[in-house]
């Protein structure tokens, strides 16, 4: 049994090689490095195979045993100061690597194809492998300084991998302002561990609870500090989790490419925090202040989350929002102290996100066969739409994400979510309620991007490659056989008129009569861009599904949608499910008992709330966006909002208020741009003109005065005595007037 842990350590070292040896090959043999670059990419599946392996191996001995692991090797030892680096396998670290490891090979795999056009093909394999390599060093790590190391490597691999694309300007800012906003949670991250180590004198996560849990019981030490210095602690996991209010490098970091999405912001770096949180649970258990700050956070993140989501026009940073809503999930049920339910939501939410991430990114490529690279137009989801007959494996991944985000069952995410929602109701009512009301917003805006994406018609023109030459163009339904008649050269502009929310289309030429379009154009329910030069040949391209190899991650990770919430149930008659018993020797730490029989009425009345509400969210979500209405009615509802007058009704005041809210990211990051940009940009200008005026003034100003003074009595001197002496006297006699009227 202990054989298979004795050489855990390796699970880190497994993929470095790679890395290490492709930017070896760039550096000294680049020309055969590159012509070999499949190589490298098989490499790297085949090295993360071996420890997903070792990882399984691990996962099924921790299930079956319920042993927990620790080895220390002494690093550095002075008087009373001892460093060690070891690692730590448990149930929290043989999740975690399984995730990773599960994760990682099928994005890698999706990589290969999507990122096989692009001229950073080997250094983006590098980094990736780099990232996998840091992030299970992370998770299984025995102490905290271990932990900080790691957790600034895999910082370091994200900047990296967000600013993958750095000749772009909005990609090189993407990765700074992650970068400078992790630093903030970071930094104090660093000042909690130093502070915890000045308290117990260890960083060992055993000995750390030992000793602080003893003293707080003991009341010897000081609860504020205390307090403190868990709050600092929490800081690393709100900037690198995306909580509230250290969320808003997440929506710029999909600048990067789709895979880095689905595996840094979707399954593995943004779960690090929560990862971190669990860890350090039993510390944070024993401070009530604490886990509320935890638990408020997480309900605040929650909301949040949901609601930026709601009018977000890129599908990638809608899918941002959405995570930073689940990761505050489980951020809340940390903080109710619900361990099983969190980590049963990190797994879920895993897989199903890297599903959508994943589908996303096969949505963008192949929009990108039209439009060209253009991520304004290939992710915008006002220019999609009709999707559907088109990449009809996509749609169905895609459509199983979004149905277990939702939370309908037996998809995965529903168990897990459930179960939160329950909890939160034992934690407090009004944190259960906002949580059923997110869990409607989330079926809602999950269902809004499915809607505008594979529903209704083709939204925006566009050129395609074939080469044919054609003076006509198509209508909404560009990938259907509708075609528009054949516009003459006198026409020079095509206008939409929308009058009482009615849409008339005319041509007008240069006489300016109107030119009546047939019936079958009247039908097409679409919003036109301007066009004003109708003399270039324009030619039409269609959409296409994705190459195997971006199709079979997508077929895997339905699978895993469907069946890695039955974890969660029991499968005995005890009532024990995998999960609880998986589980069970960290749960043991936290002095709780989750062998529990489940009470199926109770479950299935919470379920059907839940599930209601889910619904109610998908029925919105047809009603606003329904096909029927194409995707005109969408187009207006979320891209012209005219200005509110005073025949707006109150519903519409709402929507528009609401749609500012959501596309103005809820005025945080403007909020920060005033308050903390120019702010601390303005104190640097009045540093800046103190130093040089005050500071610098001052010895510089009597630096001048005596030039000046130097020159006007060089002028005064005529080289004559008698004068000199005249002035002497006239001097002293001053002198001492004043002297005999003040005295």
């Amino acid at each position: 049994m202990e054989h298979i842990y004795q050489y855990a350590w390796i699970i880190p070292f497994i993929p470095l090689p790679v890395p290490l040896l492709i930017g070896a090959g760039l550096l000294f043999f680049p020309i055969p490095t590159k012509n070999l670059r499949r190589i490298w990419a098989f490499s790297s599946i085949l090295v993360l195979s071996i420890v997903m392996i070792f990882s399984m191996k691990l996962s099924i001995q921790q299930i079956n045993s319920n042993f927990i692991y620790q080895y220390v090797l002494s690093w550095t030892i002075n008087n009373d100061f001892s460093l060690e680096f070891g690692y730590l396998i448990d149930p929290l670290t043989s999740i975690m690597s399984m995730l990773i490891t599960t994760v990682a090979i099928l994005v890698l795999i999706y990589s290969d194809n999507y990122m096989s056009h692009d001229r950073g093909y080997l250094r983006f394999f590098a980094y990736m492998s780099f990232f996998n390599t840091s992030m299970l060093g992370l998770v299984t790590s025995s102490n905290l300084i271990q932990i900080y190391i790691f957790w600034e490597l895999v910082g370091m691999c994200s900047y990296l991998l967000i600013g993958f694309w750095f000749t772009r300007p909005i990609a090189a800012n993407a990765c700074q302002k992650a970068f400078v906003t992790n630093r903030i949670g970071d930094f104090g991250l660093l000042l909690g561990i130093l502070g915890l180590y000045w308290i117990t004198g260890s960083f060992e996560f055993g000995d750390l609870f030992e000793i602080f849990n003893n003293l707080i019981n003991k009341n010897e030490i000081n609860f504020l500090f205390c307090i403190l210095c868990t709050l600092f602690l929490f800081a690393g996991p709100v900037a690198k989790s995306a909580q509230f209010p250290l969320h808003v490098w997440l929506p710029d970091a999909m600048e990067g490419p789709t895979p880095i999405s689905a595996l840094i912001h979707a399954a593995t770096m943004v779960a690090a925090g929560i990862f971190l949180v669990a860890r350090l649970l039993p510390l944070f258990i024993v401070i009530p202040y604490t886990m509320n700050v935890i638990s408020f956070i997480g309900i605040i993140t929650v909301l949040l989350g949901a609601t930026l989501a709601l009018a977000q026009k890129d599908i990638k940073r809608s899918l941002a929002y959405s995570t930073m809503s689940q990761l505050g999930y489980m951020m809340l049920a940390l903080g109710m102290g619900s361990y099983r339910a969190a980590l049963f939501h990190l797994i879920t939410h895993a897989y199903s996100k890297a599903l959508l991430f994943l589908g996303s990114g096969s949505i963008i490529h192949s929009m990108e066969a039209i439009v060209g690279y253009s991520p304004d137009k290939s992710q915008n989801m006002v220019l999609m739409g009709g999707l559907a007959r088109h990449v009809p494996i996509t749609k169905s991944s895609f459509l199983i994400g979004t149905l277990s985000l939702c939370g309908i069952p037996p998809l995965a995410c529903f168990w897990s979510k459930d179960e939160i929602l329950n909890d939160s109701w034992l934690y407090s009512p009004i944190f259960a309620i906002l949580a059923y009301f997110t869990a409607g917003l989330t079926a809602f805006y999950m269902f809004r991007i499915y809607l505008l994406t594979f529903e209704g018609h083709l939204n925006v023109y566009f050129k395609n490659y074939s080469g044919k030459k054609s003076n006509s163009f198509y209508s909404i339904s560009l990938w259907g056989k509708e075609r528009l008649p054949t516009i003459n050269k006198n026409f020079c502009l095509l206008t939409l008129l929308i009058m009482n929310n009615k849409k008339r289309f005319s041509f007008f030429s240069k006489t300016k009569k109107p030119h009546q379009i047939d019936g079958n154009f009247k039908k097409m329910n679409q919003s036109f861009i301007t066009m004003t030069d109708f003399y270039n040949k324009n030619v039409y391209s269609y959409p296409h599904e994705s190459e195997n190899t971006m199709l079979f991650p997508l077929i895997i990770l339905i699978f895993f949608t469907f069946l890695i919430g039955f974890i969660g149930i029991p499968v005995n008659q005890e009532g024990i499910d995998i999960l609880t018993k998986w589980l069970t020797p960290s749960v043991n730490l936290l002095h709780e008992n989750l062998h529990n029989f489940i009470n199926w009425y109770e479950f299935v009345i919470n379920a059907i709330v839940s599930v209601s509400i889910a619904y109610l969210g998908i029925f919105l979500a047809f009603v606003l966006y329904k096909p029927v209405y194409s995707s005109f009615k969408s187009f207006y509802l979320i891209n012209s909002f005219d200005k509110i007058g005073s025949k707006r009704i109150f519903w519409d005041k709402i929507i528009y208020i609401i749609y500012n809210w959501s596309s103005n990211r809820g005025y945080i990051d403007s909020f920060y741009a005033t308050s903390l940009i120019r702010g601390v940009r303005g104190l640097a200008q009045l540093v800046y003109f103190f130093d040089r005026r005050i500071i610098d003034g001052i010895p510089n100003g009597f630096g001048v005065t005596s030039f000046f003074v130097g020159e006007g009595i060089k002028n005064v001197g005529g080289g004559r005595i008698s004068s000199y002496l005249f002035l002497y006297l006239l001097y002293v006699l001053i002198f001492l007037l004043i002297y005999y009227f003040v005295s």
